[in-house]
């Protein structure tokens, strides 16, 4: 690899990135300041944190970073919204999926905004930690994170002499993720960014409002949902938990959900028709995945056009993975964790 080639690469785009963001700092230093930071966050450093950014930067303290990100005048909304717009341009399709999740960041102490001890899956156990919920844009084109949300769990939210002394503000209330993430949706569709398919874990598939919204607007999804799950077939609502229990042996397809690490995932899949929305020309399933190791099953609900291959629900579950990449690479690269 060029590395030279990708300096400049990177450097032209940033350039480019500040073109769309550059409205929201009020005067020529604060722009300054932003496209710096952008650098750091992007240069090798390997903590990006205040004091190695500066050095990076080649300031003696990291107190202009600091003033910029704590005392600037600049709206965090309104430069993600600006961010948004440069996505849609850049990777903008009507066949992309929004992709909602969430990961851990693991923390010490009691007074950062949303702390607790809390489960968490980055960590796969209940830890001291801030959770954030996320939602990103998998095109054809690429994939990256578009909108994020700190989740404030009751005993913060119903504190407000901590939640003022952490810098929240009053307006601020308790909101579940599934709330979080049908927010971050319907910001996504209002901004009018193209997509065709939704897809989350468990925690938002059990969530109705998520998928009634989603019908209503008629975008198609696949959402996990757990055993604890209804669905209707027939004038009967069934628990999911025991539909699974009565598939039969026959009529599974082994089928790629995409590559990861180690090459394709496959694994068996089966759907079972569920009763037909009152919207002309969709329909919904119960889509199951078993794996090929353990058997262990997986079922998600689908929401699709008629005549929906398999193939497309198989690959928008799958799709899942861009999620977990992106909170690799931003966790990694660009210091997302990094306090």
């Amino acid at each position: 690899m060029d590395v030279e080639y990708v300096k400049e690469v990177l450097k032209a785009e940033t350039v480019s990135f500040m073109e769309y963001i550059g409205e929201n700092f009020s005067d020529k230093r604060g722009k300054e300041q932003a496209l710096k930071y952008i650098g750091g966050l992007l240069s090798p450093v390997e903590r990006k944190n205040g004091w190695q950014l500066a050095e990076a930067r080649g300031d003696l303290t990291p107190y202009a970073i600091q003033q910029f990100l704590y005392r600037g005048r600049w709206d965090a909304e309104e430069v993600k919204n600006s961010a948004r717009a440069y996505v849609k341009d850049q990777l903008g399709d009507e066949e992309s999926i929004l992709v909602v999740d969430e990961t851990g960041f693991l923390k010490k102490g009691k007074k950062s905004a949303g702390v607790q001890r809390q489960y968490s899956g980055t960590a796969g156990r209940i830890e001291n930690c801030q959770i954030g919920v996320f939602l990103t844009y998998a095109s054809p084109n690429g994939f990256t994170v578009i909108d994020r949300e700190l989740y404030l769990p009751k005993e913060w939210t119903d504190d407000r002499d901590r939640c003022c002394a952490a810098g929240i503000p009053d307006k601020v209330q308790f909101r579940t993720k599934p709330e979080m993430a049908l927010s971050m949706l319907q910001s996504a569709y209002e901004t009018q960014m193209p997509f065709s398919w939704v897809t989350a874990d468990s925690v938002y598939g059990d969530s109705r409002n998520i998928s009634i919204w989603l019908e209503n607007i008629q975008k198609g999804y696949v959402l996990a949902v757990s055993g604890k799950a209804y669905v209707w077939q027939g004038l009967k609502q069934h628990k999911v938990s025991t539909i699974l229990k009565s598939l039969p042996e026959d009529g599974w397809k082994r089928l790629s959900c995409g590559a990861g690490s180690k090459g394709e995932r496959y694994y068996d899949w089966f759907r079972v028709k569920l009763n037909k929305p009152l919207i002309d020309g969709w329909e919904r399933f119960l889509l199951v995945r078993r794996s090929m190791s353990d058997g262990e099953l997986r079922a998600f609900i689908c929401f699709c056009p008629e005549d929906t291959a398999l193939k497309i629900l198989v690959e928008v579950a799958g799709s899942r993975w861009t999620v977990e990449q992106s909170f690799e690479e931003t966790k990694g690269q660009v210091g997302l964790d990094h306090y």
